[in-house]
């Protein structure tokens, strides 16, 4: 390869060079502009546009390349203000391949997962909630954008990730309406070498013989007992939040220190429920988390 250019070296002069084009260009006037060998320069087209950063239209004989919409040069940490209006702009407007492409494109121009989560995902799923509940968008439009959310975060999920085998958590939802925060922390964590198992809504399994059920799974998942495990637990109410932390901290009771409870929800001043951690900041979940890892190494 002519100018030993890096994967990233070589995104970044390709958005240089496409960003303005109309026509596209084929591989060899992209190869020759980079001074990259042409059979190099087809490995990583071919790359690109498998992870949506390119696209590619067959005329005759000759392929051109494009940049798929929305990709633009970005230098993380400071423009993470720049992509949360983009993100929420295309989710509102129903652009899904914009959005997955937006992802990618921050993902491999230096964005940490955490980061997005917290900077560009959360902010998104409290303004689709803002707009339904101002009446602005319906049940049904409101579904249908949080499950383009839901498709975001499963991107960052697919990165492969080696995780601590000491570190596990389970990650659970009180009710249908506390789910995408779930995820968002299910792929926050997996990034960070968690071994996650998210279980997501789990309200239709509130009941008598929950502590039991839950018992045996971590008795299937956690079988070593090595480590931690951390059983999160975010609820839009205080009920949920008061069951899932009884039947936590009975089992807690049998099988040690070893466990942590974390809730997340908003709860009354006078309020006071037996965990680890208590807050309604999502971000508090994220920082707590880091913490109790790097004090039990």
């Amino acid at each position: 390869m002519g100018k030993g250019y890096e994967s990233s070296e070589i995104r970044q002069k390709l958005i240089e060079l496409l960003e303005d084009s109309k026509s596209g260009m084929s591989g060899v006037e992209i190869s020759k502009k980079l001074g990259v060998n042409r059979t190099t320069m087809t490995k990583y087209l071919k790359v690109f546009a498998a992870e949506g950063f390119l696209r590619q239209n067959n005329i005759g004989n000759i392929t051109l390349w494009f940049l798929e919409s929305g990709q633009e040069a970005y230098s993380f940490p400071d423009d993470y203000f720049k992509v949360a209006p983009q993100y929420l702009d295309k989710l509102i407007k129903g652009q899904e391949t914009q959005i997955y492409s937006l992802i990618k494109n921050c993902i491999n121009s230096g964005a940490t997962i955490p980061k997005l989560v917290t900077e560009v995902i959360i902010p998104s799923v409290e303004s689709i909630q803002k707009l339904y509940d101002d009446g602005k968008i319906g049940n049904t439009e409101q579904k249908l954008l949080q499950n383009i959310i839901s498709k975001s975060l499963q991107i960052f999920n697919q990165i492969s990730i080696d995780s601590n085998p000491k570190n596990n958590i389970i990650v659970i939802s009180a009710d249908a309406h506390s789910n995408l925060l779930s995820e968002a922390a299910s792929a926050s964590l997996h990034s960070d070498g968690w071994r996650v198992f998210h279980l997501g809504d789990m309200s239709s399994a509130i009941n008598v013989l929950f502590d039991l059920d839950l018992q045996k799974l971590m008795g299937k998942i956690w079988k070593q007992k090595s480590g931690i495990m951390i059983i999160l637990v975010f609820s839009n109410t205080e009920e949920g939040l008061h069951f899932f932390a009884e039947s936590v901290n009975s089992i807690k009771e049998k099988l040690g220190k070893r466990i942590r409870l974390a809730l997340c929800g908003k709860v009354g001043k006078k309020t006071k429920i037996q965990s680890d951690l208590l807050s309604e900041k999502f971000e508090d979940v994220l920082q707590w988390s880091k913490t109790v890892s790097e004090s039990s190494k």
